[in-house]
This record gives structure tokens, C-alpha cells and sequence, in this order.
């Protein structure tokens, strides 16, 4: 949905002053003062990004390829469809998609469709995740940066969308993305 016909001047907030407060190597933290719709002033803290991709691949058999990978800020290890940043924000997000595909699974694909985007947290983190879906797979080794392990499985596209639902995938694009990806080939299955 867009916003298309909706009065969005009457919502929006006009910056003032930006500082950046921290400049790391992926994120990159600002303090802003603006202005609210009503006039008056505020703050906003937020963090900007490059943008990433995500890529649901399913397999001719309908399976997904997952990663589990060890995530710092919950120490824990979560299930994932495989993702990475762009590496630069005019990187074209297809190329980085395909990329990613490759280094965390092996894998190479004939058909790559654009799924939308994802905002994981749009209050505070200012990334945006490209999404995809990945068929037509082929399988080669895996390309994985120095500092990243992950182990690779296959999940049954139903079996990991009960996953989803019993609570038990908390990442949000990984969600998003396979919940779309099921709706589509549920729509394509003949009746």
C-alpha cells in the first residue's frame, strides 16, 4: 500500500540540524534536531545504513536453504535465509543478492525475483533489505567471508512456515520473506 492520495505533508518532520555521533564501519549513528508537523521541536536518534538483500532459495523440490548463524547482540543462533549488506549504496541489489546466494549456500540461480523491500526497525535504523527469491538452483562451494560461519540446511517450504508461525524464526526478514514466498507459490499451485 502507498501512500498514493494520503495527506502525508500533515505526518512529515522537517530536519534542522544533523550531527553525526558515531561513524563505525557499517553503522553510522546521527542525533537530528526537526521540526514536528505541529511546529514545534524535537529529536530524533537514528542509525543510517547501506541497505541490504535477503534471498529465500527454494529448491525444485521445494525446500528452503537456511543458515543458522551465531548472532552477537542475542547471543544466540538463529535461523536465517541468507543475507549480507550491500557493499556500497549504489551497488545493484540483484548483483548483491546473487552474491549472497552464493558465499553462505554454493549456490547459483537461473531465476532471481524482487520480493520488495523490508524496513526491520523504520523507528531507529534507517536500512533497507531488498528481498528476493532464488529458483532454478545449482549448487557449487561455498564462498564465505573471513569472519563469517554459518551452517547451511534445507528446510520444507510448509515445514519452515509452521516454524514461523509457532514463534519459533524470530528474524523478521527471514519471516517477511518466506511468508510472501509461500503466499506466491500457494497462488501458483493449480487448483
Amino acid at each position: 500500500m502507498n501512500n498514493e492520495g494520503k495527506n502525508i505533508d500533515a505526518l512529515r518532520e522537517i530536519p534542522v540540524a544533523s550531527e553525526n555521533i558515531f561513524d563505525g564501519t557499517v553503522l553510522h549513528v546521527y542525533r537530528d534536531d526537526i521540526l514536528l508537523p505541529d511546529g514545534k521541536p524535537a529529536h530524533r536518534e537514528y542509525i543510517k545504513h547501506v541497505g541490504a538483500v535477503c534471498v529465500v532459495p527454494l529448491t525444485d523440490k521445494g525446500e528452503v536453504i537456511c543458515v543458522r548463524q551465531y548472532r552477537y547482540p542475542f547471543s544466540d543462533v538463529l535461523l536465517e535465509i541468507p543475507a549480507g549488506k550491500l557493499d556500497s549504496s549504489d551497488e545493484d541489489p540483484d548483483l548483491a543478492a546473487r552474491r549472497e546466494l552464493r558465499e553462505e549456500t554454493g549456490a547459483d540461480c537461473k531465476s532471481l525475483t524482487y520480493l520488495g523491500k523490508y524496513y526491520g526497525s523504520p523507528a531507529l535504523i534507517g536500512e533497507t533489505i531488498h528481498m528476493y527469491l532464488a529458483e532454478g538452483l545449482s549448487f557449487g562451494e561455498l564462498d564465505l567471508d573471513e569472519d563469517e560461519f554459518l551452517e547451511v540446511e534445507r528446510i520444507p517450504l510448509s515445514e519452515l512456515v509452521r516454524e514461523i508461525l509457532d514463534g519459533n524464526v524470530p528474524d523478521g526478514k527471514t519471516q517477511a520473506a518466506v511468508l510472501r514466498v509461500a503466499m506466491i507459490k500457494k497462488d501458483e499451485a493449480p487448483c
